[in-house]
């Protein structure tokens, strides 16, 4: 909390020395003018992309060294003039942003990951609008009817940054949902639990008949790891997709008319944790489960003894690939399109829309604020796309007769098995936080712009996961869940992306440590002890100042859109 108020405190003295010099922020002129103030040539005759070297710094917000040496980021200089000086993130990053706004010095291209409003505010990154619209033909192309949600808000509505995140498609995995054993689906004939309760008995069922692993170990039903920012994985989401039925919204939910509500308050939300309580009570929820570490949770994952999750891929994924590595594939887990009953769509697949508040934007001392979104726009190009995801023709891949790009079985196993294989060979190690288009997007030929395809995805599925397909009569693991184009794209992007005020987002960090705790403890509390609890701990909230916080996510998320119908 000091360094954000010294942060404020510096924001407040850069934008006052501005005032007093005559030079507000989103000035259009400064689009078309390099570090020196003399006019581009290139912008007054809309010549062709200048491809000259020129060396353009850039902060990038990961902790990786990126020489700019491998084979990708020279071809892209080569196609560009552009070689990236890149700056990572360092554990004092809140001092150096704060250091670069009272020096008003920035790099000439900025990854904004959790300082956009800071920068925004200080007039540290240009508005793009106009140099999108002149030079921009790709970036308008990979964003299409979505390129007014990059609009920084009602009051200001410059592009200040192109988003990080994937841009359409859909996931090709099914985690994220209830997660549950091979071997139980295997011993149940594949059926798939079509509601909350249908997937309790068949638990129940599985412990009753396997009360231990081969090993002896006591097996466990179901286990959360909340011990630290992971509970908004595995204790706050599933009671969104599993009772209330909204695409991923953080904490929150907002109705048909844009009225946003702390999601815990909700009734809904309140029966799901009684559910869970009462698998606590009855021995099926792991007893430990708000006491274990992340390292607990993913060792008895690992051990083969907890029979279901509900959690995503990359946060479990430690455990599972112990399970794999001593062949134990029937303790893996298959992801099912489970919610509390056969009324409501499982939303884990449906595209949440453009993603924004954080992403890549040129700064306001760039030497050559052109030369930057050019490169930018190639980055968006097919060429570049192709490029930065699938790496050098003849060598990172291949294209058959049918004109479809693949890749040998040794090149995926090098880009699976080589720690180092995006750093040395480029491949996808430019792809991340610069525009991209999601997986399963084609181009023209019928490729994807990404190397995970339906074809990619099928060729790795395990034995245990051929069978479930097969059981399942579909080509891949997703197809059992309701489908993208079953869902309507929401007219305003995913609420935990957005950048909020910092009235906001104190309220919200309060609001969020009594759930968090208020949460567990209605939990693992006596079932006839239960509403009290969860009433107690709404009353916190209230009194925490959710009322106030709904009303100043309702404001903004009206404010978006508005934006976006302009």
């Amino acid at each position: 909390m000091k360094l954000r108020r010294l942060l404020s405190l510096v924001m407040v003295t850069v934008m006052a020395g501005a005032l007093l010099a005559g030079c507000g922020k989103g000035n259009k002129k400064e689009n078309t003018s390099n570090n020196n103030g003399t006019s581009n040539p290139a912008v007054a005759e809309g010549d062709a992309a200048d491809k000259s070297p020129i060396t353009l710094s850039y902060y990038s917000g990961g902790t990786i060294e990126d020489p700019w040496t491998d084979p990708v980021a020279q071809a892209i200089t080569e196609a560009t003039g552009v070689t990236l000086e890149t700056q990572i993130k360092v554990s004092t990053d809140d001092q150096k942003i704060a250091l670069m706004i009272a020096e008003q010095n920035y790099p000439d291209l900025m990854f904004t990951e959790g300082f956009a409003t800071d920068l925004v505010n200080a007039g540290a990154l240009i508005d793009m609008t106009d140099l999108i619209e002149q030079y921009g033909p790709n970036i308008k192309k990979m964003y299409g009817n979505e390129l007014k949600k990059l609009k920084f808000s009602k009051e200001d509505t410059g592009i200040y940054m192109l988003s990080s995140y994937g841009i359409g498609g859909q996931s090709y995995k099914s985690d994220g949902s209830i997660q549950m054993q091979c071997d139980i689906l295997k011993e149940n004939n594949y059926a798939v639990p079509k509601s909350l309760q249908e997937y309790e008995t068949m638990i129940k069922n599985y412990m009753a008949a396997h009360p231990t692993t081969d090993d002896g170990l006591k097996t466990i039903g179901l286990s959360l790891s909340v011990a630290d920012w992971r509970w908004y994985i595995t204790l706050s989401n599933p009671s969104n997709w599993l009772y209330i039925g909204d695409v991923d919204n953080g904490n929150w939910h907002y109705d048909k008319d844009f009225n946003a509500e702390y999601r815990f308050r909700k009734p809904e939300a309140k029966e799901y944790y009684r559910w869970l309580n009462r698998m606590y009570n009855e021995g099926v929820l792991d007893p430990e489960f708000a006491t274990q570490t992340h390292e607990d949770y993913i060792a008895k994952i690992a051990s083969g003894r907890v029979l279901s999750l509900m959690d995503a891929i990359w946060d479990y994924g430690d455990g599972e690939k112990v399970l794999k590595a001593d062949g134990k594939y029937g303790k893996t887990y298959l992801g099912l399109p489970i919610t509390k009953d056969e009324s409501m769509k499982c939303t884990l697949l449906a595209y949440p829309g453009l993603i924004v508040g954080q992403g890549v934007g040129i700064s306001s001392t760039c030497k050559d604020p052109v030369r930057a979104i050019q490169f930018l726009d190639y980055l968006c190009s097919d060429e570049g796309q192709v490029l930065t995801h699938w790496g050098i023709k003849d060598v990172n891949y291949f294209v058959d007769e049918n004109g479809h790009r693949y890749r040998t079985a040794e090149e995926i196993n090098k880009s699976q098995t080589d720690a180092d294989y995006g750093k040395n060979t480029g491949v996808g190690f430019h792809v991340y936080p610069f525009p991209n288009y999601g997986d399963g997007v084609e181009d023209s030929t019928g490729s994807t712009y990404s190397t995970v395809s339906k074809e990619a995805v099928m060729a790795e599925y395990d034995d245990e996961q051929k069978a479930a397909c097969k059981a399942w009569g579909v080509d891949l693991l997703v197809d059992i869940f309701p489908q993208p184009s079953e869902f309507e794209v929401p007219k305003i992007s995913p609420l935990w992306a957005y950048t909020k005020p910092t009235e906001f987002n104190d309220v919200n960090t309060r609001l969020d440590e009594i759930a968090w705790t208020g949460l567990i403890k209605a939990v693992i509390c006596k079932e006839v002890d239960f509403d009290s609890t969860y009433d107690t701990m709404v009353k916190d909230l209230q009194d925490a100042g959710m009322s106030d916080a709904e009303t100043m996510l309702t404001q903004i998320i009206k404010g978006k859109y508005e934006l976006y119908q302009q």
